[in-house]
């Protein structure tokens, strides 16, 4: 496979670059969402995190939104194959399954570092105005999890150039980063816990963190790790977004007090 991928011409690369990223995004995003608006409510698996409804228009934003990053991706994937041409990196065509196993669970920490990096950057002052398209989605859903500003779609999809220079990886390896990182982004975004037993801190309370990224805006920037995290002192509380989800609250009470022909009210 590594043959077949370096010899193809590059604008075969980018089509089946678009095509790879359109069918992970649309297939995680379609299963996530069957999960939890269906199956698992009535399994009486999980619970919803953020009870707010969406916004007028959100879904149909964040799929216009994620086609662009699709297409940036997709067509990003020049840059890989161009240091492959150019011998700047080189991959491993007789990599076993053990070292496969290994380089995988090497990029999956990188990618939370690179992730943290660049996700903090977005929150200053001079790059937040590119972060502010994703943070549209307050109350998040699967299919927010590419509908990123193309400035920010750049940012995070170079996330395995600095890993080729450094390391020759099996081309499995380095394909198994975009399909774990959207598994990973997609319970994220998927605004439903599916492990309410774990703590807080544990690797499967990932949506409970990253939704409240998205409730409070600030803290928690890391991925599915917690790491980054605890290392910097960006960890958001618990129930730091209760306010917000108590205001909602007491705005629904009020309004179903003054629906006519509830609560003693004339009819």
């Amino acid at each position: 496979m590594a043959q077949t991928f370096t010899s193809l011409p590059a604008l075969q690369v980018m089509l089946w670059g678009v095509l790879f990223f359109g069918g992970i995004y649309l297939g995680f995003g379609a299963i996530t969402w069957l999960l939890t608006r269906r199956l698992l409510p009535a399994m009486g698996i999980g619970r919803v995190l953020d009870p707010r409804p969406l916004q007028p228009g959100q879904l149909r934003r964040e799929l216009g939104q994620s086609g662009i990053s699709v297409l940036i991706f997709g067509l990003g994937m020049v840059f890989p194959w161009g240091l492959l041409q150019l011998g700047w990196a080189r991959l491993d065509p007789d990599a076993g399954w053990r070292q496969i196993a290994v380089e995988i669970l090497v990029l999956a920490v990188w990618n939370d570092v690179h992730f943290w990096i660049n996700h903090r950057l977005l929150h200053t002052r001079l790059l937040r105005r590119f972060h502010g398209p994703h943070h549209r989605s307050f109350v998040t859903t699967p299919w927010a999890t590419y509908s990123f500003h193309p400035i920010e779609a750049l940012m995070l999809g170079n996330v395995i150039l600095l890993p080729m220079v450094v390391h020759d990886f099996s081309f499995w390896s380095l394909a198994a980063v975009p399909v774990f990182s959207l598994f990973f982004n997609c319970v994220g975004h998927s605004n439903y816990d599916f492990f309410t037993g774990v703590s807080y801190s544990h690797w499967f309370a990932a949506s409970r963190r990253h939704h409240l990224h998205h409730a409070c805006h600030n803290g928690n920037y890391g991925f599915q790790f917690t790491f980054m995290d605890r290392l910097f002192g960006t960890r958001i509380a618990a129930d730091a977004a209760e306010p917000h989800f108590q205001a909602f609250r007491e705005k629904q009470a009020r309004q179903q007090q003054q629906q006519p022909g509830q609560h003693g009210a004339p009819a």
